[in-house]
């Protein structure tokens, strides 16, 4: 054991110490507090300590109220006050576009509520995964989770929940589910049972396939779809693919995203079930939406009804590759955790589209593509920490950049 001073937090929620000139990881610690710490993990590189003893708090330090803190793989800052978190994430981020050379604007914030905000959830084996471990724990109360999951929780007891992976989706912004209007809550799940048959004819026969997804939607199931209201506008998507989890969040993002956007055609790359076209049709007369899983795609063209639009079902880097001369007013670029294919961030770097909207889940890949942006000749207006998962040291960013006419 040894007493250290942590330095900043790093992306990933953990502090740092120097040790000998070795980066030292130090998980659930704050800046600057004093610690005892034993190393639990060396690497080439660096090394993972745990903490033995908080000889001096932070004064951000809080008592986390939930039950399963430290034992979840869930939240890893709900031991730090709200505010402060926030300062931390925002740093985090500042720090990722500054190690690649960029100028950072004050950094705006996008918030709701740290607690009970959390509309899609996801049980493995009836419960929620231990950290670092196989094993699951058996919940009945998420302390982030909307009110409607918890109510689930609470009358589905675990031992009775189906095993494999269920997904949830429960929102007073809900406002059908399995096509039935007024039902607040979704409920889907895979059958652990057939997925182990699988694995083990997978064994028997290697040359056994997985059949693929179809574009026509013929493998989507009315009890699956959910449908939910954002600024007065219903969009429909399936509860087992991805959608935003933090509502309200999602409403001021939208809000922040096309505020000031204008001209008359609009791309939205990486669209998803077409959330943000949705509203952008609002304000450009098309708008064109490229997203690969066809499976998205179907949900958004129901999404879009009405509204002058084009969808591409193929992958960012393929449509850029034939659509090189393509012009539009303005992009909202919502790609991956791994960001922009480079055929899309060169499309947008030799481009003259005056205005960008970039979104991402990752502040290193995100400062990477901005970065790249900026060399050829965008400029960064606005930066957001888009806080959609208090209590994580998940970061999502918003970067608003124009460029002049030549």
């Amino acid at each position: 054991m040894e007493t250290i001073i942590t330095d900043k937090m790093v992306f990933g929620g953990n502090c740092i110490i120097k040790n000998s000139g070795k980066t030292v990881f130090v998980p659930f610690a704050i800046p600057g507090e004093k610690l005892e710490i034993e190393i639990t993990s060396t690497k080439k590189d660096y090394d993972t300590a745990k903490i033995i003893k908080i000889v001096e708090p932070s004064p951000a330090r809080v008592n986390p109220v939930c039950p399963f803190y430290m034992k979840c793989g869930g939240c890893n800052m709900m031991h730090i006050s709200e505010e402060v978190q926030k300062k931390l994430r925002s740093g985090i981020l500042k720090d990722c576009f500054e190690r690649n050379g960029i100028e950072v604007p004050e950094i705006n914030v996008i918030s709701g509520s740290s607690y009970n905000y959390r509309a899609r959830f996801q049980l493995n084996d009836g419960g929620l995964s231990e950290r670092s471990s196989n094993s699951t724990i058996p919940i009945e109360e998420c302390k982030i989770a909307e009110p409607g999951i918890n109510e689930w929780l609470k009358a589905n007891p675990a031992s009775l929940r189906p095993k494999g992976r269920c997904h949830l989706f429960s929102s007073e912004k809900v406002v059908s589910a399995g096509g039935i209007p007024g039902v607040k809550f979704a409920f889907s799940a895979e059958q652990k049972e057939q997925k182990d048959n699988f694995h083990e004819l997978k064994k028997k026969n290697k040359n056994i396939k997985q059949t693929k997804k179809r574009y026509s939607g013929t493998q989507l199931s009315m009890q699956d779809i959910v449908t939910v209201n954002l600024l007065g506008k219903n969009i429909s998507f399936d509860v087992r693919g991805f959608f935003q989890s933090n509502l309200d969040v999602l409403e001021k993002s939208i809000t922040e995203i096309c505020r000031g956007l204008t001209g008359t055609s609009v791309l939205d790359m990486y669209a998803g079930c077409g959330t943000f076209s949705v509203f952008l049709s609002d304000y450009f007369k098309k708008v064109t939406l490229v997203e690969h899983n066809r499976d998205a795609l179907v949900f958004a063209e129901q999404n879009l009804i009405g509204k002058a639009h084009e969808s591409y079902g193929l992958s960012g880097e393929k449509w850029a590759e034939a659509n090189k001369d393509t012009y539009f007013d303005a992009v909202v670029i919502d790609p991956p955790r791994s960001g922009m294919e480079k055929g899309v961030r060169d499309y947008l770097c030799q481009s003259k589209i005056p205005q960008i909207r970039s979104v991402s889940c990752d502040p290193a890949t995100h400062a990477r593509d901005i970065a790249a942006l900026i060399k050829a000749g965008y400029k960064l207006e606005r930066l957001y920490l888009l806080d959609f998962y208090p209590n994580t040291s998940h970061i999502e960013s918003l970067a608003v950049l124009t460029k002049e006419a030549e």
